[in-house]
């Protein structure tokens, strides 16, 4: 079953990481080893979270990858629900 609507992982990271622990783009871009402009691009929802991305996090927020890849992979899927009437597919079947 899918959320609705589900936030961009980049706004979780940025209201459930760096927030709460004060940390600006700039020092979460050190501190995860890329540079501010990748972490923006995430933060403002214009890049999703790449496996290697997961991993970073992952290690630096003592979290797990695989819930990094979920919550993309949930944001990903929940916009293409949205588009799924404009799809141009034919049911196929065996009988």
């Amino acid at each position: 079953m899918l959320m609705h609507n589900p936030p961009h992982p980049g706004e979780v990271i940025k209201e459930l990481c760096l927030e709460p622990l004060d940390l600006s783009v700039t020092a979460a871009a050190k501190a995860l080893g890329v540079s501010r402009k990748t972490l923006s691009a995430i933060i403002n929802g214009n890049a999703g979270i790449s496996p290697e991305m997961a991993i970073r996090l992952s290690i630096a927020f003592d979290t797990s990858a695989e819930s990094w890849l979920n919550q993309q992979s949930q944001y990903e899927l929940w916009h293409a629900e949205q588009r799924r009437h404009e799809l141009q597919v034919k049911k196929l079947s065996t009988a």
